[in-house]
């Protein structure tokens, strides 16, 4: 199957500090820190709905901030990325990314293999849908990108296939679509979500695995299990560029203040004006996600000016000193 490469990324730097000694690097939070920042890559069963889903963790956990990253109707099972209390600010940010997806289209006649894989084909690159009747969007013509499909096994007609696309893309009706063209029609029977963004099917945990985690710390006290199944928040916005932060800069961001470049100490190269970024301090602790005001080039050289301003913010007032506080007092 063909994936997306995560291609190592350039860094742009401007200056250099050494890491404070505030605030931990993410593997090193206890479990109630971790709890307040995690993410669990979820193996939705099929049955209940994405959201049935998340009630169901909520009552069973005990935690009631908990949110999805990604609805999967309730027959379709797989990769569900679930964040838990203030990780649940950087949702919105996990659902434009792009997803894998193996199911089974059943064919309505006979068709011979070689006309299936010519009709798969004609579906790489964009595509024109409209949502199902029961979708929760607004039914409105729109475009979305199909990257790679495959068909991995014919049976009858049954088919077994692959498909790499963008977020928001309907397989249902990319089903539907193909069967129309071979002229015979076609439904899906049955879809697994096997990646979303950086979250993989061998990575996640059954409902019941998750539980038990939580069940095991509880009763024990034993959290080792639950450090597999929970993950730092950072996990969750890798595929985000990154801005690394001064340690004096932190605590004025972590209080929604805008990030001036005087605070940049690096930069991922390719960041453009409008682009989504993540901040982070010296010890890899995500302090808030921010919509970049100025190119890479810019941040690493510019005297002054705007270079993020935050759209969420996860990191809590007060991990960091207010160093901003007693240079304004200074001055």
């Amino acid at each position: 199957m063909t994936v997306p490469v995560k291609r190592t990324r350039e860094v742009l730097v401007r200056d250099d500090e050494y890491p404070s000694e505030f605030g931990k690097q993410p593997e090193e939070r206890g479990i109630p820190e971790l709890l307040e920042l995690g993410v669990i890559n979820l193996d939705k069963p099929p049955g209940p709905s994405s959201h049935e889903v998340v009630a169901w963790l909520s009552r069973l956990t005990g935690i009631s901030r908990i949110a999805h990253g990604g609805t999967l109707d309730p027959k379709v099972t797989g990769v569900l990325p679930v964040l838990l209390n203030r990780a649940v600010k950087v949702v919105n940010f996990l659902l434009n990314e792009d997803k894998e997806y193996v199911g089974v289209m059943k064919l309505h006649g006979d068709i011979p293999e070689e006309e299936i894989l010519r009709a798969l084909a004609m579906f790489k690159g964009p595509v024109y849908q409209k949502p199902p009747l029961r979708s929760a969007v607004k039914r409105i013509l729109r475009v979305r990108r199909i990257y790679d499909v495959k068909v991995l096994e014919v049976s009858g007609r049954n088919v077994l296939f692959w498909i790499w696309c963008e977020a928001g893309t309907y397989v249902r009706k990319f089903c539907y679509d193909v069967g129309l063209i071979l002229g015979v029609g076609a439904h899906m029977q049955e879809l697994r979500r096997v990646r979303s963004g950086c979250f993989t099917e061998a990575e996640a945990f059954t409902m019941q695995e998750v539980v038990d985690a939580f069940e095991i710390w509880k009763e024990s006290g034993d959290g080792s299990f639950l450090r597999k199944v929970v993950k730092p928040v950072e996990q969750a916005v890798q595929h985000l560029p990154k801005v690394v932060i001064r340690n004096a800069a932190v605590d004025a961001v972590a209080r929604g203040a805008q990030l001036a470049v005087p605070g940049i100490l690096r930069v991922d190269a390719g960041i453009r004006v409008g682009d989504i970024v993540a901040v982070f301090t010296l010890k890899g602790e995500l302090v808030a996600i921010g919509k970049a005001e100025m190119r890479s080039e810019e941040m690493v050289v510019a005297k002054k000016g705007i270079a993020v301003k935050p759209l969420a913010v996860t990191m809590k007032p007060g991990v960091y000193p207010s160093l901003w506080k007693k240079r304004r007092q200074s001055e």
